[in-house]
């Protein structure tokens, strides 16, 4: 005979709870953490559990999935199903390193790559998905990347928008394309490691500009421009990597001016502009002929799907940047490009999106609870820029935070120039669990409580 009593771990099921699959796999998981489930007790089968929720057995198969996805499940064949024994950590490094997007709660990340994947093998022809493309992105992907471009930019021509296989790719493009060996590239004395990588490796120099707490100094840049007649001035002006600074609209106007002036090409890197809160207008809006845009969907949605726009107006430079990125990126993979455009077309994008927004800026909170009097961030975007007791340099105590099992990105990682501030960059996005980042950053917080001499790290 069924028994038809709910199991004494399941809520009923809320009309307005949201997905259902999601509040049997959450209510297995807040019975665990009170001790009304341990590890070896066997759950109900799925076609009992359907029937005793009046659900389908597809809800209760998608909620063992999540349930298993968080490692609180276990199969053991024919036995049954089981909750799982906790998963054991093989590594104990807490991440504070990666500029990564946050997992955003409440979206069903697994569920929208496959309904998004599903929707691209249904609608594309699958021999397409697998062949070489030509560089840029087809129609489809370039209308995409100019409905993403749209909140920045307002409606634009598809013709003039790229797609690449990354915003690292795309600067590494404009750098081939608009320059020659031996070039200057000016960036600000703080900037993307990226960009220094990249120089490097095609033989141009970049030289600082001197900045304050909104940004590069126009007075500097203009003096720059004069005496080292560079060939491409390099921004990241919104939620800046890596002190989060946001350019403000009066400073971007003064930029603006004077590139014109100088007749100098701007490359604007702007991962982070659709995560913050209320940006002003990109540099590109203010001088459309001197700037090339950039915009990642790796900051805003997730890096796995490497795909990058930038806006380049002039259809002769397009070519050139084309040109240059055949040299070394062929073109974005298909399929992920397909996605992309695919999340963008069907509102997954802007979804995820705001997930990403929402779970960072209450990751901002909880870093300034935290970190207390030492937390300087914006609010927003992935990353906090802290600024070290004088007790400490960025070096010795990415050193220190390292043997506690903290990984964190020293100044001297984003210098560019021959001095660097006293700081270290936190990521709040790569430690996928809310309360081993708060446990990460409490460790962090004690850290740079004490003083270097009171710190002597294990030697075995």
């Amino acid at each position: 005979m069924q028994d038809d009593r709910l199991p004494i771990w399941l809520p009923r099921l809320a009309a307005q709870g949201g997905p259902r699959f999601l509040q049997i796999a959450d209510a297995l998981q807040a019975a665990l953490a009170d001790g009304s489930l341990t590890p070896g007790d066997r759950l109900p089968p799925q076609r009992q559990l359907a029937a005793q929720l009046n659900v389908d057995l597809t809800t209760i198969t998608r909620a063992y999935d999540e349930a298993r996805r968080r490692h609180l499940l276990e199969g053991r064949g024919a036995r049954g199903t089981y909750v799982a024994a906790p998963k054991v950590e093989l590594t104990s490094v807490l991440d504070l390193s990666m500029n990564t997007p946050p997992p955003p709660d409440g979206v069903d990340f697994d569920d929208m790559l496959k309904q998004g994947l599903s929707q691209v093998l249904m609608r594309a022809d699958s021999a397409l998905l697998m062949t070489y493309h030509l560089g840029g992105g087809s129609d489809s992907d370039r209308k995409a990347g100019a409905k993403w471009l749209e909140p920045m930019f307002g409606s634009l021509d598809s013709a003039q928008v790229l797609v690449c296989p990354g915003a690292q790719a795309a600067i590494a493009a404009l750098i081939l394309a608009l320059t020659e060996p031996g070039d200057v590239i000016l960036a600000e004395p703080a900037s993307y490691p990226g960009l220094r990588t990249a120089a490097a490796q095609f033989g141009r120099r970049i030289i600082a500009v001197a900045a304050d707490k909104h940004g590069m100094l126009p007075e500097a840049l203009s003096q720059a421009c004069r005496e080292h007649k560079p060939g491409l001035v390099y921004l990241n002006p919104t939620l800046q990597n890596p002190t989060a600074i946001t350019m403000a609209e009066r400073r971007r106007k003064e930029i603006a001016s004077i590139a014109k002036r100088c007749n100098v090409r701007i490359v604007e890197d702007d991962p982070y502009w659709l995560l913050a809160d209320a940006p002003p207008p990109p540099i590109a809006t203010l001088a459309p002929e001197q700037v090339y845009y950039i915009s990642t969907l790796s900051k805003c949605l997730t890096p796995g799907l490497r795909v990058a726009f930038v806006l380049i107006r002039d259809a002769h430079e397009r070519e050139r940047f084309l040109v240059a990125l055949r040299s070394f990126a062929l073109m974005v993979a298909p399929l992920t490009a397909a996605l992309a455009t695919q999340w963008i077309f069907d509102g997954s994008a802007e979804t995820l999106m705001q997930g990403v927004r929402k779970e960072a800026r209450l990751r901002h909170r909880m870093a300034r609870d935290v970190l207390a009097g030492r937390y300087s961030g914006a609010g927003d975007g992935l990353h906090v820029w802290l600024e070290l007791p004088g007790y400490w340099n960025s070096s010795q105590l990415a050193r220190a935070a390292e043997s506690e099992g903290i990984a964190v990105t020293p100044a001297e990682a984003f210098a560019t120039g021959s001095g660097s501030v006293n700081a270290i960059r936190i990521s709040l996005g790569s430690i996928k669990d809310r309360g081993r980042l708060k446990a990460g950053l409490q460790r962090l917080s004690h850290l740079l409580a004490r003083r270097p001499e009171s710190f002597s790290a294990a030697v075995v």
